[in-house]
């Protein structure tokens, strides 16, 4: 086992190097040819040294969960850094690129999306104890990419500067417009949009606890009369809106849906309605979902790539009338995550358990990560159906992120 795991650690690391303690004691020094980080490794067993070398896409967090491997003098950040940007190398481990092929083959059946699927998917990452995202996250409870317009922001100011910039492309020019948040998350969005715009909006998420905190806080600010929220798939809404707002939904769609929910936005928008869309997205060409991530944190997720989102949107007859990438502002977002989840790690650990902080630290890390080194970022595209429903330039947007204090 062990000279096996040798001789694909030497083919694996060719950017930095990677330090190794075996299970029986030995150690090694993997170098690539490439200047690189430097991390190193502890197994603690050898079935977590089995894992590494037969299914390390997988096997590499759930040894880390259960303790069978840890980082030797060196955070988990820095151990999986150096990981993850040899996996972005060709040629690597020849398991994984086993693995990744048969996952891509199968990869419509792991993003078969139907609506009890999608709720039973949904409830395993959102209906957690709510407690939990309390300790990191801003107090609007935003759950997704900030906006960093000078990268010195705190994550409130950044959350509420990704709010702005995103009701800005909605081109919200009159009080009244009614809105569609598909995917509302815990009603920060929709409460923003009727309190500071003047906006009647209808939120639809597949959350029970997140619904019921989005509605108490519609209560409690008084807003209920023009936000309401309810337990409703995207697919089942029937009315027309003046705008749709969707973020960081698009995610759990899955591949074999991007055409059925992009004629759901064309079927729900009127004639001169707009529609802003801000999924995670990743810059290369379409993937498959790391197994890891798809087992213990979003089952049936997948961050698409742009050329299968617009070949989506071609077949819808919507128009694009705006597209923004943001690169790196989803690594500050989760870098403050992280560092906040670590902070508060003993209360996480009274919700929970052990293996469940190291599970959730696992997804912190690795996911910053995949904005840092592995091409992932967001993308915010903004769609109508008549091509004369925004106006010709983007001043519009502008004068209205600024005019906002």
């Amino acid at each position: 086992m062990k000279s096996l795991l040798n001789i694909l650690l030497r083919r694996f690391i060719s950017v930095g190097s990677l330090g190794v303690v075996f299970a029986d004691g030995s150690s090694a020094l993997f170098r690539g040819a490439q200047a690189g980080p430097h991390a190193a490794l502890r197994f603690t067993s050898v079935e977590a040294e089995k894992r590494l070398l037969l299914n390390p896409g997988l096997g590499f967090g759930e040894a880390y969960m259960d303790g069978g491997l840890q980082p030797d003098d060196c955070t988990l950040y820095d151990l999986l850094n150096v990981m993850m940007i040899n996996a972005m190398r060709p040629g690597g481990h020849i398991g994984e690129a086993i693995s990744a092929t048969a996952r891509y083959a199968r990869r419509s059946w792991i993003q078969f999306n139907p609506e009890s699927r999608s709720r039973k998917n949904v409830a395993h990452h959102y209906d957690l104890d709510t407690r939990l995202y309390d300790l990191f996250l801003d107090k609007d409870r935003q759950y997704s990419c900030a906006y960093f317009r000078t990268g010195k922001e705190t994550l409130d100011e950044a959350q509420e500067a990704k709010k702005r910039h995103i009701a800005s492309k909605l081109l919200l020019d009159r009080p009244g417009l009614e809105v569609l948040d598909i995917g509302c998350g815990w009603g920060g969005m929709a409460l923003t949009l009727a309190r500071d715009y003047g906006a009647t909006v209808t939120g639809v998420t597949l959350s029970v606890e997140q619904l019921k905190i989005a509605r108490e806080r519609a209560q409690e600010a008084g807003l209920s009369n023009r936000v309401r929220f309810e337990l409703l798939d995207y697919r089942h809404v029937q009315t027309r809106y003046d705008r749709i707002v969707s973020v960081g939904m698009f995610e759990h769609v899955g591949i074999g849906h991007y055409e059925a929910f992009f004629r759901k936005v064309r079927e729900c928008l009127k004639d001169d309605g707009v529609a802003l869309l801000h999924s995670i997205g990743r810059s290369d060409e379409p993937g498959t979902t790391n197994p890891w991530i798809d087992k213990y944190i979003f089952p049936g997720g997948y961050s698409p790539s742009l050329s299968e989102t617009f070949a989506a949107i071609e077949k819808t007859g919507l128009w694009v009338t705006d597209c923004e990438i943001l690169r790196l502002h989803y690594a500050k977002t989760i870098s403050i995550w992280r560092k906040r989840f670590a902070e508060q790690r003993e209360n996480a650990k009274a919700l929970y358990d052990e293996r469940f902080c190291r599970m959730f630290e696992f997804y912190l890390a690795g996911a910053e990560l995949s904005f840092e080194v592995q091409g992932h970022m967001n993308f915010q595209i903004q769609l109508t159906r008549d091509i004369r429903a925004v106006p010709l330039t983007r001043d519009y947007m502008f004068e209205a992120e600024r005019s906002v204090k």
